[in-house]
């Protein structure tokens, strides 16, 4: 007679079975991994960080050097929008303000008018345009004073500490203040847009449109139209310290309308400019000049505007991957959480935030919220531990939909990752912080296995050729993982 299995003991030997099953299962990725890694010629040389984590329990899957301290590029924007969720919460919005230190009489303002901003980094023409028509319903025609921008919200330190002289011009390197403009609705903060077409004839010089439309930008146009076989050798310079931009070069007649994006200087000036355009096409007229300082204690608040909330800012934030969206939440942090608008208490409200989620700020070496830095260092195994943590907080669900999707063509769905893999075995199964400055490549996320289990990962790639630094690894990694 055979003898039955207790209940105990079925659990017991489905429990060693499934255990033997996921040892064999990490043991055949850690070889494959291994594999990879020393036959590949391009990492050769270079630094390779790697952190893979069940994201059920938080178990160590996989690891390479995954306690090494390495450059995360913007990858370090994930540690950030996780701290902002959590010290500002998904509803924060960032007001801006208009207010008046002088009566109105007959329509006509007897005083400044003040423009305050704190910190909202979505604002376009179009709400220029809604502050001017409201304050037209007010009834203001003329105001005889200055329009100020009182930018004090955040202190006055525009770049943060190890930003490259060479990002100066470039709209991921834009100046951090709290009153900004952005040109679209991919909200770079303190840029603008540039498209830049071929004349009609060879000889001609290229045409150039500017988004927003204003004189705060001199264009210096020295390109020139080319025949359809010559070459397309496009140069674009911003003077340092001025708003002077100059176009050089060649473009093929025929060509596609090319598009740049080019920082400011001074976006707080920038920001006034548009607001003082949009007042004059309501016809309200500024007889003084444009100035810049705080508003008094005793002005009249007139309107106030707000941006979106936090938990849809998040979206082109992450999945655009923007600096300045980082840096000024690293300055909002401090702002809201210890009354100083600075990088210094921004970061220390990072790292206290941080230690919430099991993360150690002590392995770290963090200079900013963005990683443009090549100062930042973040091992591997501290990403995936705050990628496994934040599960569980409130807000994740806006965290998750704020990382780029693979494969999916959409922008604001796809991201930095919409032209990566696209193949079917991880086609809108990765969900993953891109991260790129030079010699850096990085990818941090969660992506959905074949079984239908969701694992953390952290892949960190420093000291690489430029070029050899290929996002092809970086997928290869995350294609064995979903296996």
């Amino acid at each position: 007679m055979k003898k039955m299995l207790s209940l105990s003991m079925i659990i017991l030997l489905f429990m060693v079975t499934s255990t033997a099953g996921q040892a064999a299962t990490e043991g055949q990725l850690n070889t494959k991994l291994n594999q990879l890694l020393s036959a590949s010629a391009e990492l050769q040389g270079g630094i390779v960080g790697i952190s893979v984590r069940n994201a059920a329990d938080g178990h160590l899957i996989y690891q390479h050097l995954g306690d090494i301290r390495l450059r995360p590029a913007s990858n370090m924007k994930l540690l950030t929008a996780a701290a902002a969720l959590n010290v500002l919460g998904e509803a924060h919005t960032f007001p801006t303000e208009v207010y008046r230190d002088g009566p109105v009489k007959s329509k006509i303002l007897r005083g400044d008018l003040y423009l305050k901003g704190k910190g909202d980094p979505t604002l376009m023409e179009s709400d220029f345009n809604k502050m001017a028509e409201k304050l037209q319903k007010q009834g203001i025609k003329q105001v005889n004073g200055n329009l100020v921008g009182d930018d004090t919200w955040y202190d006055g330190i525009r770049y943060s500490l190890d930003l490259p002289w060479s990002d100066e011009m470039a709209y991921y390197g834009a100046q951090i203040s709290a009153l900004t403009a952005s040109p679209t609705t991919d909200y770079d903060a303190g840029a603008m847009e540039m498209e830049i077409r071929p004349g009609t004839k060879p000889g001609d010089k290229v045409t150039v449109d500017m988004t927003p439309k204003t004189n705060y930008v001199k264009v210096m146009n020295r390109a020139e139209t080319v025949n359809k076989k010559g070459k397309k050798k496009l140069t674009i310079e911003r003077e340092h310290a001025k708003n002077t931009i100059i176009i050089g070069g060649t473009v093929p007649l025929g060509s596609k309308p090319i598009k740049e994006w080019i920082a400011v200087w001074d976006p707080t000036r920038y920001a006034l400019t548009l607001f003082k355009q949009s007042l004059a096409e309501h016809g309200i007229e500024i007889r003084g000049k444009i100035k810049t300082g705080r508003v008094p204690d005793s002005s009249v608040l007139l309107l106030s505007h707000q941006s979106m909330p936090l938990s849809e800012l998040l979206v082109p934030f992450m999945k655009l991957s923007n600096n300045t969206h980082a840096e000024i939440l690293i300055k909002e942090m401090g702002k809201v959480a210890k009354g100083e608008g600075s990088w210094e208490k921004g970061i220390e409200v990072l790292k206290e935030e941080l230690v919430k989620f099991g993360v150690d700020p002590a392995t770290m070496v963090i200079r900013d919220g963005s990683g443009v830095s090549h100062v930042d260092l973040i091992p591997a195994n501290q990403i995936s531990q705050l990628l496994f943590s934040v599960q569980s907080a409130k807000w994740f669900p806006a965290y998750l939909n704020a990382l780029p999707v693979a494969g999916d063509h959409d922008k604001m769905v796809g991201g930095t990752l919409r032209s990566r893999m696209r193949t079917a075995d991880v086609l809108g199964r990765v969900k993953a912080k891109t991260g790129t400055i030079s010699t850096v490549r990085s990818l941090s996320g969660y992506v959905t296995t074949a079984n239908g289990q969701t694992v953390v990962f952290s892949i960190l790639l420093n000291n690489l050729l430029d070029d050899e630094k290929k996002n092809y690894i970086e997928d290869q990694i995350v294609r064995m993982i979903a296996e």
